[in-house]
């Protein structure tokens, strides 16, 4: 059999400064010419013109791939192919006076490899792949050796590379992220331009619908010089494996697990699934405030005050794409008791002058009785303790001078409630945003007992740094909530400061926290990262070396019994992600808390007191 087809979404313009013009390319068609289990593909690379805001905003000078006779596209054309395929891919490097180092085309399972391309020649190299998997190639003009290093005019020199396994394959969806940021060679805090998915910042990105009941499946390819932690609002997605350039883990039934926030590291790669059992509108989008910013959009629109403007729609930008959800014949009955009376919870949004050095303090109080000063605020926030399947009604109070909205991140309930102002609902009827001196009655009933998170979903960078956020727990039927031994450990920014070097990360407000614990008694540990900018890896340490504890809960599911395992007590968290372990402390004495960033810096250092 013999099939011809293109793989870019946007064919190649001429540009009035003489330059082609980048299109986006959705993953949804595979480039090549595939004949008698050889699939030939002619790649070529040159510099353009790239609009990821379509023609809302400038074009951006920046060298991308294409297919041989067509146009130039971000990402660059995807090779897909079944499992046990040759590939021979013939690659012209068109940009002028600068070499192209091709990566990741080579064998699957095999040993990376670097196809180096002079400037106006041309180079071809044939392999084979018999591993199922998520991969990708990506290029440099500058010789870089990781993704990581990869910057400025060369970020968007990448493409999918999915290899199938035997039989019939779903339909699923491939999301390349990308990051375009300044040419300077200064790694620490690169400025981003642009943020995208398959070429295009939000809310020019992908918007997909589906209906109820459907499978939805997916895989990421994670292709930027930064980290990302991936979140879906409103559902759970199944994690099926991980993997990277070279090679792809496809986990068994026993390895599977549910999550709402996955961490991607650079040069990562994930397959998952979700089925939606509600109708409505969902986002989907990395929980770094720095990639879903209004400063990657080139017309900034202030959200201060009584804003007329749709936060979701006129704001946000970046890594994000959106999911409409239809009415279908398997939507999810409703899950509460009509008769069943609700819990009611007022939740006051707060500020208090001056918290972070000339910065307010933003936060959240729960008014049990006389309304408290509205100077007032805790930080972080009150947890807000539940039990599954009991009904509830929280009323968020906006005693800000700038309008908000609250997202009930982890929680499985209806769109409207969800906290996306302008986008939660449908296309009928969306949420607004709560402004100064407004309220907002939010009603839901917790399906499962877990760990979550109540936090800011709008001006994120500023609210969530100022301290909008807050633990949800949700207990089983039956039990109490015993503050003595269920800790809550808030890893979290102390002010609104950007750029991820400069954050100052606190520990349940703390730069230095000192917890106090019982020894030889079950403590169930809660550790959220809400912080706005960057993933942490947290150690717990008897001297140097780690203690042990017990993972129980991502993203408050229950981890599979074969999961649930005794390990030593370090965790690399991603912003969103929430981990529940289990620690019996042994004998009487100190413990030491060091929370470090990916880097080795040192952000927290803490003290676990043990008393006998």
């Amino acid at each position: 059999m013999l099939h011809r087809v293109l793989s870019i979404a946007c064919l190649g313009l001429a540009s009035t400064s003489g330059l082609q013009e980048i299109g986006p390319n959705d993953n949804s068609t595979p480039a090549g010419r595939l004949e008698a289990g050889l699939l030939a593909v002619s790649l070529t690379a040159a510099p353009g013109l790239w609009y990821p805001e379509e023609k809302e905003g400038p074009g951006h000078q920046v060298y991308a791939f294409g297919e041989e006779g067509g146009g130039l596209s971000t990402p660059g054309p995807m090779i897909r192919v079944p499992t046990g395929t040759e590939i021979k891919v013939t690659v012209g490097n068109r940009i002028p006076g600068k070499p192209l180092h091709v990566h990741g085309l080579h064998d699957r399972p095999g040993s990376p490899t670097v196809l180096v391309v002079p400037s106006g020649e041309t180079r071809t190299v044939q392999f084979r792949v018999t591993s199922p998997g998520t991969y990708f190639y990506w290029g440099s003009t500058r010789g870089a050796t990781r993704i990581q290093d990869r910057f400025g005019r060369e970020s968007q020199l990448m493409g999918a590379l999915i290899v199938d396994p035997p039989g019939d394959v779903p339909r699923d969806h491939v999301y390349m992220i990308g990051i375009e940021d300044d040419s300077a060679d200064v790694p620490a805090d690169r400025h981003t331009r642009s943020a995208v998915i398959n070429g295009r910042s939000w809310p020019h990105s992908q918007i997909s619908t589906v209906t109820v009941g459907d499978t939805v499946r997916m895989r990421w390819i994670n292709t930027s010089d930064r980290t990302h932690p991936i979140h879906l609002h409103g559902f759970y997605f199944t994690v099926h494996g991980r993997g990277d350039i070279a090679r792809d883990t496809s986990y068994d039934d026993t390895s599977k697990r549910l999550a709402v926030t996955e961490l991607m590291l650079q040069g990562q790669t994930m397959s998952v699934s979700w089925v939606p059992e509600r109708p409505g509108n969902w986002l989907m989008h990395c929980h770094m405030a720095a990639h879903m910013s209004p400063d990657l959009r080139s017309r900034h629109i202030a959200m201060a005050g009584k804003s007329k403007h749709n936060h979701t729609m006129d704001v946000m930008a970046g890594l994000v794409i959106g999911w409409r959800v239809l009415p279908g014949a398997k939507s999810a009955a409703p899950s509460v008791d009509p008769g069943r009376p609700r819990r009611n919870f007022r939740l006051l949004v707060q500020s208090s002058a001056d918290r972070y050095w000339r910065e307010p303090g933003m936060g959240f109080v729960l008014q049990n009785g006389p309304a408290p000063r509205l100077d007032s605020v805790e930080i972080p926030g009150p947890p807000i303790v539940l039990t599954r399947g009991e009904p509830v009604e929280i009323t968020v109070v906006n005693n800000l001078q700038d309008a908000t909205s609250i997202h009930w991140h982890g929680i499985e309930l209806d769109s409207y409630f969800d906290g996306v102002s302008g986008w939660s609902g449908d296309q009928r009827k969306t949420a607004p945003h709560v402004n100064p001196g407004d309220s907002f009655a939010v009603r839901f009933t917790p399906p499962r007992a877990g760990t979550f998170i109540y936090h800011s979903h709008f001006d994120e960078e500023r609210q969530l740094g100022s301290g909008l956020y807050g633990p949800i727990i949700v207990l089983e039927p039956g039990k109490r909530y015993e503050p003595a031994t269920d800790r809550a450990w808030i890893l979290s920014q102390a002010g609104s400061t950007r750029g991820a070097s400069r954050a100052r990360v606190t520990l349940n407000g703390s730069r230095s926290p000192v917890i106090e614990m019982q020894a030889r008694r079950l403590h169930r540990i809660r550790l959220i990262h809400i912080a706005a900018t960057l993933p942490l890896r947290l150690s717990l340490l008897r001297d140097t070396i780690p203690v042990a504890w017990r993972a129980v809960a991502k993203d408050g599911a229950d981890l599979p019994a074969a999961q649930a395992l005794v390990r030593p007590a370090r965790q690399i968290i991603g912003v969103g992600e929430a981990y529940d372990f289990e620690f019996t402390p042994g004998d009487a004495g100190e413990l030491r808390l060091i929370v470090k960033d990916l880097a080795g810096r040192t952000r927290v250092t803490g003290v676990v007191r043990v008393h006998p």
